[in-house]
């Protein structure tokens, strides 16, 4: 491998992502969706940037899976549990409905639609990636909209947040299954009851038992005067954990979300945030430009019949996602609160909705076609977010 060559394209990855994510956010969209932009621009469709195989493909591939480790246990550490738990039924209400009703839609329409499935799986395998890849809702991309919206402090806010985040828990506990899938397992009720069980044992146990010693070893190692220990210390307690839940038959990135978890309840939290924050800035956008340069733009252009198959297969899914979240706003009849607003805060997908495709095409289940629908998704209901929410704070203001 040419060691230089893979060092300039690896600085034109960071580079693209960061010069499209500014551009995004200049338009007043998620930095995320320029760094997919980016990627498809450099990836074999466009650019040619970004290898599309061998060596170089694989470390890239690499970088990319920590990227999302990072991205996980950063999310972890700006998880309030008890806020999380505070928030009450009705926001636990809209996250099962959020998660159940587009899980359903994904799921059924693949599985008994007529269409041009794509992908070397089994049917049913591909159509549980569907609905999985409908259930995620991204937490950030919605909370950064009601920040700028000045909006934190309402009932709609906090219920959003809230079922949002709960949303990413029981999406990471799905994440597990679709993962069991995409190695072949069995897809059976005790097999899902096993890796369910599995997924959300791990998560409690680490949670309990780390939330007990994790204190007390942080607070040892915060009295060594090594550089930057402490930072050290959290990525490889990170690393170290997602591994184990590798190992344990979960996914990896339940672990790094445990992980924050964890070392959220610490002494040490704010210093571990402030600098685990630029490693994850670093390598996410690997892994979301590794995403978009695996899109094949002849897919998106109406010229032949399999580019509009992919066409009519992201508008269908596009409808059902947005119908999904939208419906889960009206999932808690007791509690007074602008339902629309809950709705459409939950419908933007993002890093989650990203990872079960990823992990899809990877394994085969998913073909190009469906990929780029899914990614085409993913892009269409978080760009909608933003200005459908401005919208209707401003008409409830009015």
């Amino acid at each position: 491998m040419d060691v230089a060559r893979f060092f300039l394209v690896l600085a034109a990855i960071l580079a693209a992502a960061k010069l499209l994510g500014e551009l995004a956010e200049r338009i007043g969209q998620p930095a995320v969706l320029g760094e997919l932009v980016a990627g498809v621009l450099l990836g074999a469709s466009a650019l040619g940037v970004v290898p599309a195989g061998g060596v170089e493909a694989e470390l890239i591939h690499v970088l990319a899976e920590l990227g999302v480790v990072l991205l996980l246990f950063e999310i972890g550490l700006e998880t309030d549990l008890k806020e999380m738990f505070r928030v009450g039924p009705a926001a636990l209400a809209v996250a099962m409905v959020g998660v159940a009703l587009p899980f359903a839609f994904g799921y059924f329409y693949w599985r008994y639609a007529p269409h041009a499935a794509s992908g070397s799986g089994n049917l049913v395998s591909a159509a549980i990636f569907i609905g999985a890849t409908l259930t995620a809702t991204s937490v950030g991309i919605t909370a950064r909209v009601l920040s700028d919206l000045g909006r934190m402090s309402t009932p709609e806010a906090r219920i959003i947040i809230g079922a949002a985040v709960i949303d990413d828990v029981l999406g990471l506990v799905i994440l597990s299954v679709v993962s069991g899938v995409a190695a072949g397992a069995a897809i059976t009720a005790t097999g899902v009851a096993t890796t369910l069980a599995v997924a959300v044992g791990f998560l409690v146990i680490a949670v309990v038992l780390g939330r007990f010693l994790a204190p007390r070893l942080f607070d040892l190692i915060n009295r060594m005067r090594a550089r930057y220990v402490l930072v050290v210390a959290s990525v490889a307690f990170a690393l170290g954990l997602a591994a184990l839940a590798s190992l344990a038959g979960s996914a990896m990135i339940i672990g790094a979300f445990a992980a924050g978890l964890i070392l959220s309840g610490t002494n040490q939290f704010d210093t571990i945030e402030r600098e685990v924050r630029p490693l994850a800035s670093i390598f996410a956008p690997i892994f979301f430009v590794s995403v978009g340069a695996s899109v094949n733009l002849a897919l998106l252009v109406p010229s032949t019949p399999e580019a509009r198959a992919t066409l009519l297969i992201a508008g269908v899914l596009i409808v059902l996602a947005v119908i999904g979240k939208v419906a889960a706003g009206w999932a808690a009849p007791w509690t007074k609160f602008r339902r629309l607003v809950v709705g459409v805060g939950m419908v933007p997908r993002g890093e989650v909705g990203l990872i079960f495709a990823e992990i899809g095409r990877r394994s085969g289940l998913l073909g190009e076609e469906i990929f780029g629908a899914v990614l085409l998704m993913v892009m269409v209901t978080t760009f909608i977010a933003p200005p459908a929410l401005k919208a209707l704070f401003s008409k409830s203001s009015r």
